[in-house]
């Protein structure tokens, strides 16, 4: 159940967070994240390769981003294809030309065909880390590759409030790939409404929304002026450039979550950097109102106070997808995990998110950690006045509970 504010309470709250929060400058002290040595995953296989202990396949485009999937533990059944002209290689990506995105649990990468390989990379301490190869010369060596500083005018912008971080837009690309309007910019995160998303995106795979943005171009002209025309994948690119012909829904609503949980996390673990570098290692007192609305914010997205609602004939995932997802799942005894889906009216069966398992957040300051996870168990005990969590029943919130207590690293002792 989504719990709908009155204008009044809405202006007042978010008047309240904005009093309270506290600016961040990335750069500087206490954070230093151009100084920061990361510790992500393609860090440690870039040493590997420096090593020689990985060796990329460098014979073309597919064989080489295929390598660095499979380096990596990328999923290729994890593709999208956005065709809005973002990233460092915005000249060449549009229509015609799709970029094809991949991701596993902490790890992102993005190829243009004719273009580069870029990687975002989830370090557990400094979030986001940008990196590019060169492009592919086939059959030579591996291309140079470099941290990249220019991702910083979006991708620690207004979108992740001012802390590197992911983004997903929702536009009406032309066919230059520029776009003519803009459905959502500034938010991610499962609680966006799937109507206002997949703008400037190719969608695929039993779906089953009547009304959607995906596969969507628009055009100008003096004599009929705008208007929109449909795009199916393929229709005016080349999907044999691609390693798959797909952008199923499901990686495109597992991707929306989990980009919404790490923006979401690595903000906090900012700002408590920051008001513990202010307190000289403690936290000060008038510091603890923010903590407790960070710690309200992220335990409401972990249990998906706010997920938007599927269609009403729900969604039918790729089933290699669901295969690939679900290898590293934390079973209860061979039975219940975080990882099992729903796909009727929500994404999970059991809605407490699996990115707790992740180095980004178990890093969490610790004293922020502890009290989002006790929200998280106020709001699953079984008899709950908070309509916040309204949305659980009480055998769904009794699975979770011992899903946790048996699977995640960490928990207090206190946990119930």
């Amino acid at each position: 159940m989504t719990v709908r504010l009155g204008l009044l309470s809405f202006l007042l709250l978010a008047s309240s967070l904005e009093a309270l929060e506290t600016p961040v400058t990335f750069r500087e002290a206490p954070h230093k994240y151009l100084e920061h040595k990361p510790d992500d995953r393609f860090a440690r296989l870039q040493k590997q390769i420096e090593k020689g202990e990985v060796k990329l396949d460098t014979s073309d485009d597919k064989s080489f981003l295929t390598s660095i999937l499979k380096s990596l533990d990328i999923p290729v059944s994890s593709q999208l294809l956005v065709f809005s002209a973002s990233s460092l290689q915005s000249e060449i990506i549009n229509p015609r030309n799709p970029r094809a995105l991949y991701f596993n649990e902490d790890t992102y990468v993005g190829f243009v065909p004719g273009g580069k390989v870029e990687i975002i990379a989830m370090d557990p301490e400094m979030g986001a880390m940008f990196y590019i190869f060169e492009k592919l010369r086939p059959g030579g060596e591996v291309p140079p590759m470099m941290r990249s500083d220019k991702c910083f005018n979006c991708h620690a912008g207004n979108a992740t409030r001012r802390v590197p971080g992911l983004i997903a837009e929702s536009l009406l690309p032309m066919l230059s790939g520029a776009s003519l309007e803009t459905y959502r910019r500034d938010e991610q995160g499962h609680q966006i409404p799937l109507e206002k998303r997949f703008g400037g995106w190719h969608l695929t795979g039993q779906h089953h929304l009547k009304d959607n943005l995906a596969n969507m171009m628009g055009r100008t002209s003096s004599s009929r002026g705008f208007e929109k025309t449909r795009i199916e994948p393929g229709q005016m690119s080349d999907l044999g450039l691609h390693l798959l012909p797909t952008s199923d829904i499901l990686p495109h609503l597992v991707h929306e979550h989990q980009i919404g949980f790490e923006n979401r996390v690595f903000h906090a673990a900012y700002v408590m950097r920051q008001l513990l570098a202010e307190g000289r290692g403690s936290l000060p007192m008038k510091a603890k109102p923010e903590m407790e609305e960070l710690a309200e914010e992220l335990a409401r997205y972990v249990l998906f106070a706010d997920e938007a609602k599927l269609p009403p004939d729900g969604i039918e995932g790729d089933p290699e997808f669901i295969r690939e997802f679900q290898r590293n799942k934390k079973p209860v005894n061979a039975g219940p995990s975080l990882k099992d889906f729903d796909l009727r009216n929500r994404i999970f069966k059991y809605r407490c998110s699996y990115m707790l398992y992740t180095d980004s957040w178990q890093k969490l300051p610790s004293m922020l950690r502890e009290r989002v996870y006790f929200k998280m168990a106020e709001g699953l005990r079984d008899q709950n006045p908070n309509p916040a969590y309204a949305h659980l029943p009480p055998e769904e919130k009794r699975a979770i509970r011992a899903i946790l207590k048996e699977t995640l690293p960490g928990l207090p002792a206190w946990w119930r």
